[in-house]
């Protein structure tokens, strides 16, 4: 009896572990999407979808030298100078952008395009590039959207809700780093809501809101579709900290949907403009103007001939509400006049030389940012 309750426990205790082995390794294959070829069936599912933009500048020839003009010096030094003739420098650029629509709009950043003459996509499968022309472009959002006007099929990519992305979810970056096309690189969403500052020539460029990852990103990347797990674009790859390893970010997707939607639907991109330049309070800034807090923002300037100059809003005015809702910070400022409708009419309370002033402004059209 003994004998026969040992050789039933030692088999029942196989069972379990049997059981229980097999459930943990089909659950670790479960969680590792590469054991099943996921990633790699995503990259030949959207590798017809993502392009590579190459953009040409005409910049005029530089004759800044002191002895540009000097015969003789240009007689025993002839290899410091260029050709002698009237013909711009050509100057080339590149990156990466995604098809969104059948109708042929490319998304990729307005840096990878900024200042271009012409505008270039290589496409998977066609061994000639098209030229783009430029929808819509917005500096601020380091957003652009392009299109290739060709009687071909367009493949375009689903488009996720960024704001239901988790940090540590996987993530895919496609693009042309470097000139070398269509890489894939994997890792996971690192963070959200990541503020950075990057410098530029032009000066530096403000981000509020970057997803980070750790998926290589490198120069050529810009513009290129950061995607999850379900092979759906939940950024636009933008960025890499040159001084540190595996720290890339993207735009948000979620932020150049309105522009897609409004170049459907109207042909333009509807983007609620009130024309001033402002910053946040600050307690020197509270000091000197005698202000009692530091709510609100100061307009440091208006815009010419825009809607806030035409509500009479002044430099050194401190906008505290519109339509009755706070202003905190700059932040507020900007997705408030975000979310308003070309055409609609605001109110807005400002403090001016130690009064409260009610103004009323129509929301206005920004101009395109290229």
């Amino acid at each position: 009896m003994r004998l026969k309750k040992t050789i039933k426990f030692v088999f029942v205790s196989a069972l379990i572990f049997t059981f229980v082995f097999t459930g943990a390794a089909n659950a670790e294959e479960d969680m590792i999407p590469g054991q099943n070829n996921v990633i790699a069936d995503i990259a030949s599912e959207v590798g017809d979808s993502v392009v590579r933009i190459s953009t040409e500048r005409e910049v005029p020839m530089d004759r800044s030298h002191p002895f540009y003009d000097d015969p003789f010096f240009r007689y025993f030094f002839p290899d410091r100078f260029p050709e002698d003739n009237d013909e711009p420098e050509i100057r080339e650029g590149f990156g990466s952008g995604f098809i969104v629509t059948e109708d042929g709009y490319i998304v990729t950043n307005q840096h990878v395009i900024e200042g271009s003459d012409r505008i270039y996509v290589t496409m998977k499968g066609h061994d000639e590039p098209f030229e783009a022309e430029v929808l819509w472009a917005d500096q601020g959002l380091d957003l652009a959207i392009i299109q290739v006007d060709a009687d071909i099929d367009f493949n375009p990519i689903p488009l996720a809700d960024s704001d239901e992305i988790r940090q540590g979810e996987w993530a895919i970056a496609i693009g042309n780093p470097f000139g070398f096309d269509h890489t894939v690189t994997t890792g996971v969403v690192s963070a959200l809501g990541r503020p950075i500052q990057v410098p530029t020539q032009e000066g530096i460029r403000n981000y509020r809101n970057l997803i980070q990852t750790d998926a290589a990103i490198n120069p050529g990347n810009s513009g290129g579709p950061l995607l999850n797990i379900d092979g759906e674009v939940i950024g636009i790859n933008t960025a890499v900290a040159m001084r540190a390893q595996g720290i890339g970010f993207a735009i948000p997707v979620n932020e150049v949907k309105f522009a897609i939607e409004d170049l459907e639907e109207y042909g333009v991109v509807q983007r609620p403009w009130l024309g001033v330049y402002y910053r946040n309070v600050t307690q020197e800034i509270q000091n000197h103007l005698n202000l009692e807090t530091q709510e609100g923002v100061i307009v440091l300037d208006v815009v010419r001939n825009s809607p806030a100059e035409e509500a009479g809003i002044q430099p050194y005015d401190v906008i505290l509400e519109i339509d009755q809702e706070k202003i905190e910070d700059m932040n507020d400022l900007a997705r408030i006049i975000g979310e308003k409708e070309v055409g609609e009419e605001i109110m807005i309370r400002v403090r001016r030389e130690g009064q409260t002033e009610l103004l009323f402004a129509e929301i206005g059209q920004r101009d395109m940012d290229y």
